[in-house]
């Protein structure tokens, strides 16, 4: 955790890098502050294969021009948290999503205790939330890209490369590597295999990651969770579509939703895509992201 300093009245975090210690795994962490008193602490959960230096355009608006703090990190054996070869990690999609996003959110909450906390998702990073605890000191969730998707959710066009992804030959390769090379095969980074067969299992099994329940990961409790939710679509994503994100309100019934659509010609750009909503060229976009939540 971040050393800290006290200054008359604040308690200042000095901005930079962190750990964070997740079971026996340790995070690569880093936290972004406001130059004043910050109004708020955001949790950038990732998406799958995205390192967090991804989004640190997006942390460094949210705190300059938001005056929020954020902590962006690297899921286990990932990123700045890869400690050993992919190859004998033994990371699934579980240690992800439940256990390394917890522990995030726990060291945020720890660090900033009197401000509100709010999480913003990508992907991978807003769908996980019901089957984690705390879900009550959680003031609000911004989610990009998200929900439960299915193959049969894809564009007919961009069916070929997901079935690709899935298909056996891909399989027996990540087998025989212990991992999945995924920029190799120019499926996007590299990840462990757990992850790849855990991720694989809620993509072609319809009801995705719930089948899991009760198992591999835990039982979710959908109504713990009572704040505010964004749930952000962009419309030119083909690997999760706006209908599957729309999905996603199901998992968090109790709170006071909204929702918008990027769509790239509205901020002057060619394509957005699944990724592309927190890349510098989409700055943009990104008031329509958080919405006004950080003006007040």
């Amino acid at each position: 955790m971040a050393l800290q300093q006290e200054i008359p009245g604040i308690q200042v975090h000095p901005a930079g890098p962190l750990k964070i210690r997740s079971g026996e795994a340790v995070l690569a962490g880093t936290l972004f502050v406001p130059r004043g008193a910050p109004r708020a602490i955001v949790v950038m959960n990732s998406a799958t294969g995205v390192p967090q230096r991804y989004y640190r355009a997006f942390a460094t608006w949210l705190a300059e021009d938001k005056g929020v703090a954020v902590l962006t990190y690297d899921y286990r054996d990932f990123g700045d948290s890869a400690r050993h070869p992919m190859s004998v990690s033994k990371a699934t999609m579980t240690d992800w999503g439940v256990h390394d996003q917890q522990a995030a959110r726990d060291c945020a909450a720890a660090m900033f205790p009197d401000l509100p906390l709010w999480v913003i998702g990508h992907s991978l990073g807003g769908f996980m939330l019901p089957f984690q605890r705390g879900q009550g000191r959680i003031a609000g969730l911004i989610t990009v890209a998200s929900g439960p998707v299915h193959l049969d959710d894809h564009p007919w066009w961009y069916r070929p490369a997901a079935r690709f992804l899935w298909s056996r030959t891909v399989r027996a390769i990540a087998t025989m590597r212990g991992y999945l090379p995924g920029r190799a095969l120019r499926l996007g980074a590299d990840v462990p295999l757990g992850v790849y067969r855990q991720w694989r299992r809620w993509c072609v099994t319809h009801g995705g990651v719930t089948v899991d329940a009760g198992g591999a990961v835990p039982y979710p409790d959908w109504t713990a969770f009572d704040g505010q939710a964004r749930i952000v679509a962009v419309a030119d994503d083909p690997m999760v579509p706006p209908a599957a994100v729309w999905r996603l309100m199901q998992f968090y019934p109790e709170a006071r939703k909204s929702q918008a659509v990027l769509h790239p010609a509205s901020y002057g750009l060619s394509r957005i895509g699944h990724i592309g909503a927190f890349a510098k060229p989409s700055r943009a976009a990104w008031p329509d992201i958080v919405g006004p939540v950080f003006d007040t």
